[in-house]
């Protein structure tokens, strides 16, 4: 038996509908600060303003500047002793606002004197303007990205609540460097991958690897088109429930969509590039969903050449950023040099012919 695609394509938006139906976000968890890098921030606590109190910035002499008012070289301040002197990172003594120099303050035996003035909050952090109290460590929705952990870090913190879907990825003889790519760029945005590879392309083996326990998510990569040693639908059927195959979509036609029980299901083809697209279009929308992320940022620029498409096909464009103008690398069908040079990708819906030269276009960023 081989596969067969339906008589007509489904259309992107039912396929991605039927993929998220019923589908809740998933519950926070806490993860240490190293693992929740690229994690959507959920529950995050609200820190304590730090520094707790002024501390000196630079090595020097701690004064209050509005006693050095007039101060300079040619008209030296007389001080009856010597000011505290501080080291960068210490608390700044009772009364002083700022810090000086060493050659400002000029000593010789008994006599001190402080030959330049001092400005209020010079070489001085103030309490609480690196973290502001009760501000919260990352964003609820957004990425877990290095600043934030950063300010956890200096909280004092080492962990934090993200939410964090569990992808397992089945790849099937032939796939592999498709697989490793989509296995890649699952892990930059934070996700739990576990690879699992299936023994032969035959349906059984394929369907043996299509375990949904411990994940929120199971990808397979490679047998979704209808070639003779292609059985990765025909094993998904067997094994749950099959909801679309063949997508009006390019690239990614060949792309499949299912449950095994609960679990969503997402056959990407072998073909980097199929697998890519089905990947943007497909998974990206339904790791934001289980993740409750905020929507994408997408940038807006007038196309420095036009898109053409066919009505009745989602297509996918491929772009550079050239001179403040989104420049078409591929339409529809995607080299691999265009993969890496893109900065961003385009849907251009079933319903549109394209955009001409000039109009904006929202796209989103390949690496936010």
């Amino acid at each position: 038996m081989t596969q067969r695609l339906p008589p007509s394509l489904t259309p992107l938006e039912i396929a991605l509908a039927a993929l998220l139906n019923g589908l809740e976000p998933l519950a926070p968890v806490e993860l240490p600060l190293a693992a929740a890098a690229g994690c959507i921030a959920a529950g995050a606590p609200l820190l304590a303003a730090h520094p707790p109190h002024d501390i000196a910035t630079a090595d020097g002499w701690a004064v209050c500047a509005n006693d050095l008012v007039g101060a300079s070289s040619y008209s030296p301040l007389p001080l009856t002793k010597a000011p505290p002197w501080v080291e960068a990172g210490e608390a700044m003594p009772a009364g002083c606002d700022c810090v000086l120099d060493a050659d400002a303050v000029e000593m010789s035996g008994p006599l001190v004197q402080v030959l330049a003035e001092g400005v209020p909050g010079q070489g001085v952090r103030r309490a609480g303007s690196d973290i502001a109290e009760r501000m919260p460590a990352g964003l609820e929705g957004d990425p877990v990205g290095a600043a934030d952990l950063l300010l956890a870090r200096v909280a004092g913190l080492d962990k934090l609540g993200v939410r964090r879907p569990r992808l397992r990825i089945v790849n099937v003889p032939g796939a592999t460097a498709t697989m490793d790519m989509i296995a890649g760029i699952a892990h930059a945005a934070g996700l739990a991958v576990e690879t699992r590879q299936a023994g032969a392309r035959d349906q059984a083996s394929i369907a043996d690897m299509l375990d949904a326990s411990s994940c929120d998510l199971l990808l397979t990569v490679g047998g979704s088109g209808v070639g003779r040693r292609d059985a990765a639908v025909m094993a998904l059927a067997r094994r749950g429930e099959v909801l679309a195959h063949g997508l009006a979509l390019q690239p990614g036609r060949t792309a499949a969509v299912g449950r095994l029980g609960r679990i969503p299901v997402v056959a990407l083809p072998g073909s980097p590039d199929h697998a890519l697209a089905a990947w943007l279009a497909l998974v990206v929308p339904l790791i934001d969903h289980l993740s409750a992320r905020w929507p994408r940022r997408h940038v807006t620029l007038p196309l420095a050449r036009k898109i053409a498409s066919g009505v009745g096909i989602a297509e996918m464009a491929l772009l550079s950023l050239e001179h403040q103008a989104w420049m078409p690398l591929a339409v529809g069908e995607w080299p691999l040099q265009a993969m890496a040079r893109a900065d961003a990708w385009l849907l251009v819906p079933a319903s549109h012919e394209g955009f001409a030269a000039g109009t904006p276009v929202g796209a989103y960023l390949v690496r936010e």
